[in-house]
């Protein structure tokens, strides 16, 4: 088999060369072909083939022409429509909406190779020329957009994309289960108007056609566009239906009396299926034939990484993770995880550095507690937030033995663990033992965490823990740490902006920073994406956990102060830092003072008084760093 008959056929020439006259599926995907298990096209695309299925990939098909969507011609069963692994608006824009310079996941990183909204506009191009073929859209931006929603771009509630785009069908989440059923439905004859009954799937229906048993009736399209307190209440309502075992149908009604149903999500898969989908045979990067444009920037980051796990139970209000993967985590047998990373030593360009094991959080490898198994996740309350649920089995034995395994294979030098750890959960655990082998063998120098804020007002609005369990985590890192005799520190990713951070909060940030002794290189401004808590607190400004008024930093202005305080040592910040402290009555951090972020303007000036000044303000701040 030649390298390019590894992947799945990208054109009609490739599909009649493996002796096919038709495709059973097009996928038409935002991004560049990668068969690799990180990226969720490849995952389908393979499940379908190993049960019998053909399928081509149609990668970034020129949307403003006709003809690009009939390069394979029609399908026998239906188009699959993906916008990419990201947003497509994500991955054109940063948080204060200005289009970015580069995109990982196209040949050469080169921008402007897939549409804005791209689920609707693929949609749109197949409907114009294949009026009937059933056209079934997923991936994480139909998944999040699947109801109507708040679209942070244009500043205004959306229908959801099944309407907008002419599909069919959602297959929403993580589409393994649903995908398949979908595809075994068609293939038996059943019209895609009929297919209303498969978990993990959105559709639509009229007024009166709905067969569902005991529904819950959202708020209507007209109610949430019209009064933000029913957007509030229908999003607590999609939140709390996000379990397999608890969810209801849910039902949102549109004028001219179309209905979009929900049906509730599709089962978390065994381990046994977890294991099957990632032992198919992934050619494991991009395409050969983007190696003249430079290949797929985003291979990087994955290639020589391993998933361990989906699904995530830390509840973060900015995250959308329970709407796509649930707070059920599913978890590969060891056996299974091994074995890649065998087939990872063999691969050209391995190192003998397995950049990470570990999945949307990388120390959950089983479910919260064991009731999860039976009855889902609670609808009442959250694992780890406010506090840990004493139901809660926290626990590391199964990571730290998986990992003691992977170090042990031949060839392997190094076994990193980069996707991120929950500290509080390491917290709930009284072993070392996990946090000991993490500073002896897989971190470098740096360990990455993310308490995001400091001020408690703002960390329960994003569902963190309070400061003081971070604060308590600093110190055991430092104590277990210190037993190893590694410099080793911690680097602590923060956010700017969120809600229920007023200037107040975001100068107690500042102040934090200040103590710590540096300046991070990196500063996350909040980003309001679909399907998150934040995002509809951002929106309404409540908080729909409590229907209670929630502060909310919207002007550019503010969101540019908040970020600035954080890096206030950027001479660039100045003016903005100064600002902000006057608006915050903190005047009192403009000075000489070791305890102030920044001189007063006339020490920028050219005197020799003013340069001796200066000197004796940083000599008095590295005095202090050194003490801190």
């Amino acid at each position: 088999m030649t390298n390019k008959n590894r992947f799945l056929p990208i054109s009609r020439e490739e599909m009649h060369q493996r002796g096919w006259e038709q495709c059973d599926f097009v996928f038409v995907i935002g991004d560049a072909y990668v068969d690799h298990s990180s990226f969720g096209p490849a995952i389908i695309s393979r499940h379908l083939e190993a049960y019998g299925y053909r399928v081509g990939i149609l990668s970034q098909p020129d949307w403003r022409d006709e003809k690009s969507i009939t390069e394979f011609g029609e399908p026998r069963l239906a188009f699959l429509v993906c916008a990419g692994n990201m947003d497509s608006m994500v991955n054109h824009y940063t948080a204060a909406k200005k289009r970015r310079s580069q995109d990982a996941y196209t040949p050469g990183g080169r921008t402007g190779k897939r549409p804005d909204y791209a689920v609707v506009v693929y949609g749109n191009l197949i409907r114009r020329t294949y009026k009937k073929t059933p056209v079934i859209l997923g991936g994480i931006e139909a998944s999040l957009r699947r109801m109507a929603h708040y679209d942070y771009w244009s500043d205004k509630v959306k229908r959801s994309v099944l309407l907008d785009s002419g599909a069919d069908l959602i297959s929403y989440g993580m589409g393994e289960h649903s995908i398949l059923e979908i595809a075994e439905a068609l293939d038996s004859g059943i019209s895609v108007r009929d297919i209303t009954f498969i978990p993990g799937t959105v559709y639509r229906a009229k007024e009166g056609e709905l067969s569902a048993d005991n529904p819950i009736f959202l708020p209507s399209y007209e109610e949430v566009t019209a009064d933000k307190r029913r957007y509030a209440e229908s999003f607590m309502i999609q939140y709390n239906n996000t379990d397999a075992f608890s969810a209801r149908t849910l039902v949102e009604r549109y004028p001219g009396k179309v209905l979009v149903v929900q049906n509730p999500p599709a089962s978390p898969l065994t381990t046994q299926e977890m294991d099957d989908i990632y032992a198919y045979p992934y050619a494991g990067t991009y395409h050969p034939s983007y190696e003249a444009q430079g290949g797929v920037p985003a291979i990087s980051e994955i290639q020589f990484s391993l998933t361990s796990c989906r699904g995530c139970f830390g509840g973060c209000s900015f995250c959308a993770l329970t709407f796509h993967q649930g707070r059920i985590i599913q978890a590969r047998s060891h056996e299974s995880i091994l074995e890649e990373a065998k087939k990872l030593t063999l691969k050209s360009g391995f190192k003998g550095y397995i950049h990470d094991v570990g999945g949307p959080t990388a120390n959950f490898r089983k479910p919260a507690c064991d009731k999860q198994n039976k009855k889902g996740a609670c609808m009442d309350r959250q694992c780890l937030f406010p506090t840990p649920c004493p139901n809660l089995k926290a626990g590391h034995k199964d990571y730290v033995s998986l990992l003691r395994e992977l170090r042990g294979i031949p060839g392997v030098k190094k076994v990193f663990v980069r996707s991120g750890i929950r500290f509080d959960f390491v917290m709930a655990d009284s072993d070392d033992t996990f946090l000991k082998e993490l500073c002896c063998h897989h971190i470098s120098g740096q360990l990455r965490v993310a308490p995001e804020h400091v001020s408690d007002q703002v960390l329960r609005a994003m569902g963190k823990p309070g400061r003081s369990v971070y604060e308590s985590f600093l110190k055991r890192y430092e104590r277990v740490n210190g037993c190893t005799g590694k410099k080793q520190y911690i680097v602590p990713y923060l956010m700017s902006s969120h809600p229920g951070s007023t200037l107040k909060e975001a100068v107690e940030l500042a102040e934090y920073v200040r103590d710590l002794g540096y300046m991070p290189e990196q500063v996350q401004d909040f980003y309001p994406t679909p399907a998150t808590i934040s995002t509809c607190m951002y929106y309404t400004g409540l908080d729909p956990r409590t229907m209670k008024p929630i502060y909310v930093p919207k002007s550019a202005h503010e969101k540019a102060m908040q970020r600035a305080l954080i890096q206030y040592r950027n001479p660039k910040n100045y003016e903005l830092v100064k600002e902000a402290l006057y608006k915050a009555g903190r005047k009192d951090l403009i000075g000489f003072d070791k305890n102030c972020l920044i001189p007063p303007r006339k020490l920028y000036g050219k005197s020799q008084q003013n340069r001796n000044a200066r000197k004796r303000m940083e000599k008095n701040k590295k005095n202090f760093s050194k003490k801190s």
